[in-house]
């Protein structure tokens, strides 16, 4: 670090300029803000540093006008609240919208299926409660429910009315895929995809404008509804979140701290992460755990206890809508009534090495695929897709009851332990005409026929959510991904634990089961593998880890089953990691070609800032701007001429002696300005940066004084710096440039883009693959 030169940028150059000797009716005009200064242009990178500055000065001067009067003092008290009340806000609407989302899915997932007579607006659960017909044993067939079949031909069973239900089950997935793509491509290209690439980037500092934007946020909504509803194999997780940042930037425009600063909006937006996650699984500190661990990039103390407080609200705001009926947060809660055994650590870190060898697979398959759809004319035609992969989904997924429900019931019955009164072909074992024990603790039984008919009706739909995971993921439609990724290794999961049950069933004798699995006793609780291998497969596609098991254990309530949980989410990191660093939201930022300096990436090369910085050897010379010998007309020329974000300024081209760096859309926004306020000011007025102004001839038009746009102290490091050294500033600092001196004379400027593209080429990857500043 001895190499570089630090000081806070904008400190410096902010304080005013005095009295001018020699200019009686001159006047430095940037002496009062104009607008739009410090702002930045669309799919360019903030400068961290620069927005520190500016909050602290913002905070000074609040802070001195607090002791001049009463008025001032309370002005101070409500922009200290301003950020509690963001995260109030933030909470109670991402927690509203959740509620919404989960009631509205419910209903029209059941509505593929048949209607409710006395309220169509009721889902099939609903419309059975209300039933005052219905009994125990028959609680999901009640006469104010009918099928389409019954509706419509009054027909409930028979080849005539499974192939209506058949047909309309297939047509209204069609409708609601058709309206989500539609809505999306017409009123808000943003709203499709997960999402979270796109919120990583952003926080890292990107401007991506309208992608957190009202338009976005109610499309998103409405079509993820839709899309969820239509039996894709997709979730609305990863969505959710994105919704929560909608929300979380909507708010943040309201109050000016966060409005005027990118750094403090980015504060916002961490928050808003972790309200999202906790409405999409009820899982508040989960929540909290998955903004720090998977998609911020700056989270200071003061912002975790500001996710903490929104993730709070969001889960109060939605337990209290209570969209599950069942008076918690969670869909899948479970009671399993059996430990775990030291022995079944074996088939859980099985279970892990299945989950990062499926994160590995789904990675690489559905980055090729959707590298194809970007370079080929599939990408041409994205309703026509959207239709096609429903239209596939729904015909291959009807006949299986396993892939004809909606997904999360699916993993909510896989990670059931089998009562009692479980009805569902998973627990369909042979009893013993002779048990007497209590109703909560069965023992192990022999499988029956059910049991077998549900073991290969699950091989092939978790073939079938292999497969087309792969192509529904990253389509023109709100799609997330944490859903489908816990159904591949739930059912897998249920599967192997299934094998582990009938094996200590029937071989008790053998030496791993003798010590711990007794004839008649509850050994192996199969649920309990279902849910391990969630994790695996969430944990092989994401490489979250620690999130990863606190969302699992706050989704399910099995907190006694920690243990299993970290061995499956390690084993799956590290057997992913074996074949590639990137979680499929890294894959997705860099197919797209976003700037973005992963933290988690390490930089091993022995290159110095001489071989990445600009102008090589045979470009053209760097384009600088002098302190006191251009004309106005020659910088508007320089700017009209070239697309740089900034140009150093530096005492004469002779001299190349740095003075400091100043934005290209300050200088713009400023000529403007004082074209339009300052009299006297022509094309060919000098433009000077310094205190005073150049001695020029009598009849020479005014000059134009710019110091206030100039950046007096921007980072600069030595052209032997190591690129190491120069990679962790960038990433640590969040820098967007950084100028190379020798001796303080100017030689060169390194920008994020060029560490970017370096580190590609140094990886052998495509260094034009990095498209945006």
């Amino acid at each position: 670090m001895r190499h570089c030169r630090f000081s806070l940028p904008g400190v410096t150059s902010m304080v005013n300029a005095g009295a001018m000797s020699g200019s009686g009716n001159l006047m430095d005009f940037l002496d009062e803000p104009f607008p739009d200064v410090g702002t930045y242009e669309d799919f360019h990178t903030i400068d961290w540093l620069r927005e520190k500055s500016r909050d602290t000065d913002r905070h000074r001067k609040i802070t001195s006008k607090s002791k001049e009067s009463i008025w001032e003092f309370i002005k101070s008290l409500l922009d200290a609240w301003s950020g509690w009340v963001v995260m109030l806000l933030i909470g109670l609407l991402a927690g509203t919208l959740a509620g919404v989302i989960d009631l509205a899915v419910d209903w029209m997932t059941d509505l593929k299926e048949g209607v409710c007579l006395s309220a169509f607006w009721y889902s099939h659960e609903q419309c059975c409660w209300t039933s005052n017909e219905t009994t125990f044993e028959d609680r999901d067939k009640c006469p104010l429910w009918q099928k389409w079949s019954e509706l419509l031909v009054n027909q409930s069973e028979g080849a005539s009315a499974y192939i209506l239900n058949y047909l309309m089950y297939i047509l209204w997935a069609l409708l609601f895929a058709f309206l989500a793509v539609s809505l999306v491509r017409v009123f808000a290209p943003y709203a499709c995809g997960s999402g979270i690439p796109e919120i990583k980037t952003i926080l890292s500092g990107f401007i991506i404008r309208g992608y957190l934007g009202k338009w976005t946020l109610l499309i998103k909504t409405v079509t993820l509804v839709l899309v969820v509803s239509s039996g894709l194999s997709l979730g609305k997780e990863g969505p959710l979140v994105h919704v929560a940042c909608c929300c979380g930037n909507f708010f943040s425009s309201l109050f000016s701290k966060y409005s005027k600063n990118e750094g403090k909006r980015r504060e916002v937006l961490s928050a808003a992460a972790a309200a999202g996650v906790s409405v999409a699984f009820g899982a508040p500190i989960g929540g909290v755990l998955f903004s720090l661990e998977e998609v911020s990039y700056y989270f200071p103390l003061k912002t975790l206890w500001r996710s903490f407080f929104a993730a709070l609200v969001a889960a109060f705001t939605l337990r209290s809508i209570n969209p599950f009926g069942n008076s918690r947060l969670v869909l899948f809660y479970v009671e399993y009534h059996t430990p775990w055994y030291m022995a079944e650590l074996f088939p859980f870190i099985l279970l892990g090495v299945f989950g990062g060898l499926w994160g590995t697979l789904f990675i690489r398959c559905n980055i090729a695929w959707c590298r194809r759809r970007k370079t080929t004319k599939l990408g041409k035609y994205p309703v026509l897709e959207v239709i096609a992969v429903t239209a596939i989904t729904a015909i291959i997924a009807y006949p299986n009851p396993y892939t004809r429900r909606s997904t999360s019931e699916l993993i909510s019955e896989l990670f059931n332990d089998c009562g009692a009164l479980e009805s569902s072909q998973l627990c369909d074992y042979i009893n013993d005409p002779n048990m007497t024990r209590p109703v909560d603790d069965i023992p192990d039984r022999p499988a029956g026929v059910g049991v077998y008919t549900a073991m290969w009706q699950l091989a092939l739909a978790l073939i079938f959510k292999i497969v087309i995971t792969i192509f529904t993921f990253g389509m023109k439609i709100p799609s997330g991904l944490f859903i489908p990724s816990m159904a591949v290794g739930a059912m897998a999961g249920r599967m192997v634990g299934i094998g582990v049950e009938q094996l200590a069933y029937h071989h008790h004798d053998w030496i791993i089961f003798r010590n711990w699995c007794r004839p008649g006793a509850d050994c192996v609780t199969p649920g309990l593998y279902a849910m391990v291998g969630a994790a695996a497969c969430l944990g092989g596609v994401t490489r979250m880890t620690v999130s990863l098991v606190v969302i699992m254990f706050e989704l399910t309530g099995g907190l006694e089953y920690i243990v299993p949980l970290m061995a499956a989410a390690v084993t799956s990191k590290w057997v992913a990691d074996a074949f590639g660093k990137e979680g499929i939201y890294e894959a997705h930022i860099h197919l797209n070609g976003y700037p973005f300096l992963d933290v988690k990436d390490e930089f091993t090369h022995r290159t110095l800032a001489t071989d990445v910085m600009r102008p090589r050897r045979g470009e053209p010379p760097l384009s600088v701007l002098t302190q006191d010998s251009m004309t106005v007309e020659d910088v508007e020329t320089l700017i009209k001429e070239t697309d740089y974000n900034g140009f150093p300024v530096v005492v004469s081209r002779d001299s190349e002696r740095l003075i400091g760096f100043a934005q290209r859309r300050e200088l713009i926004l400023a000529i403007k300005n004082a074209r339009q306020r300052q009299e006297g000011i022509v094309s060919n007025s000098i433009m000077y940066f310094t205190e005073e102004p150049p001695e020029l001839p009598a009849n020479s038009p005014h000059p134009l004084k710019l110091r206030r746009v100039l950046n007096l102290s921007p980072f600069t490091v030595t052209d032997h710096t190591p690129m190491e050294t120069v990679v962790d500033i960038f990433r640590k600092l969040g820098l967007r440039q950084c100028l190379v001196t020798r001796s303080g004379r100017l030689l060169g400027i390194i920008t994020k883009k060029d560490v970017l593209r370096h580190m590609a080429q140094m990886a052998n990857q495509d260094p034009e693959s990095i498209m945006f500043n």
